[in-house]
């Protein structure tokens, strides 16, 4: 079994490919060929543990299983990261454990490439000032794979901790070559936006439909649970709801909180991104639609990034062969 860290993963994964594979994956279940996933939460004294599952059907049958720790309050109490967690990649056919890898770094990068298949399928095309609210990790991921995506050149950084805005501000400045602002208010740089990502761990809502302009395209992806809420539910109503998946959203989603709230129905959602994808459902009508991607990370996107990584590993030698059964290890 080989075994990988997160530098090795973040090596091996760059956002282009992520993003092809993991539009494949909502491509294969859209056209109905395997790709069943499901997942489990545990609460924890400050956060949560979930673990979430897949198969996936590529060059072999492929299998994973997730097992994330989630702890927001770690970067400020404990400079340790929010999530920490393990990957363990499967041969689907016979079972075998095929490789273990550090899951935070694929978590990162799949659920910016599934932000960027869902702008590519319903941003408007010419989208190309985006704000970010939330200026971690998962901000910077989404910065690099939607500039994959759309031509993104004016750029807002808003995060209730302005330091850490700053630093998202000074290295987009340093790493590319256009202006990233913080604005005096969150309205101020939404209203000007095309594109609008949410990476917070907020428990209450921070956006609201009139900070939204008309044919936005909004990627909420902060709340990944029941407590959790980033949108406020007459945002979504207002909106076009396309789902990563609609059972996970409707119990822990944005969209959760807009049932709760009877705005919405689940039978008001447009469809999943897998339907966008695959051509069965209609993605933006209109240039003056709003469109919400209401992300919850699915795991089939676990699956399509951890299989590209392992497929890397083993032509390259990248990582650690490990075995099991009390052998030795070898390099």
């Amino acid at each position: 079994m080989r075994m990988l860290n997160g530098t090795d993963v973040m090596q091996l994964l760059d956002a282009p490919s992520c993003i092809r594979a993991v539009e494949e994956a909502f491509r294969a279940r859209g056209l109905g060929r395997p790709a069943p996933s499901g997942t489990v939460g545990l609460p924890l004294p400050r956060g949560s543990l979930h673990a979430k599952l897949a198969r996936l059907d590529l060059a072999r049958p492929y299998a994973a299983v997730k097992i994330n720790a989630n702890i927001p309050q770690n970067p400020v109490e404990r400079k340790l990261p929010t999530i920490q967690g393990v990957l363990v990649l499967f041969d689907a056919e016979i079972g075998a454990p095929l490789a273990i890898m550090d899951s935070a770094a694929i978590t990162t990068l799949r659920t910016a490439a599934a932000s960027a298949v869902a702008a590519k399928h319903l941003a408007l095309p010419d989208a190309c000032a985006a704000t970010f609210i939330g200026c971690g990790v998962q901000g910077r991921a989404h910065l690099d794979a939607l500039r994959a995506v759309r031509p993104i050149r004016v750029i807002f950084a808003v995060d209730a901790n302005r330091e850490a805005a700053e630093h998202f501000r000074d290295d987009v400045r340093a790493a590319h070559n256009f202006d990233c602002t913080l604005p005096a208010s969150l309205r101020e740089a939404t209203r000007e936006s095309q594109i609008i990502v949410t990476t917070t761990p907020s428990e209450r809502a921070l956006l609201f439909r009139d900070d939204v302009a008309p044919g936005t395209f909004v990627a909420a992806v902060g709340a990944d649970n029941e407590h959790k809420q980033e949108l406020d539910p007459g945002l979504l109503a207002a909106a076009a709801v396309v789902v990563d998946d609609l059972l996970q959203c409707v119990h822990g989603g944005d969209l959760h909180h807009a049932l709760a709230a009877l705005v919405m129905q689940p039978s008001d959602v447009r469809g999943s991104l897998d339907q966008v994808v695959a051509g069965t459902c209609r993605g933006r009508l209109s240039d003056d639609e709003i469109i919400v991607f209401d992300s919850t990370g699915v795991a089939i996107e676990d699956v399509a990034a951890a299989a590209l990584v392992f497929e890397r590993a083993i032509a390259g030698g990248a990582g650690v062969d490990i075995t099991l059964d009390g052998a030795d290890c070898r390099a």
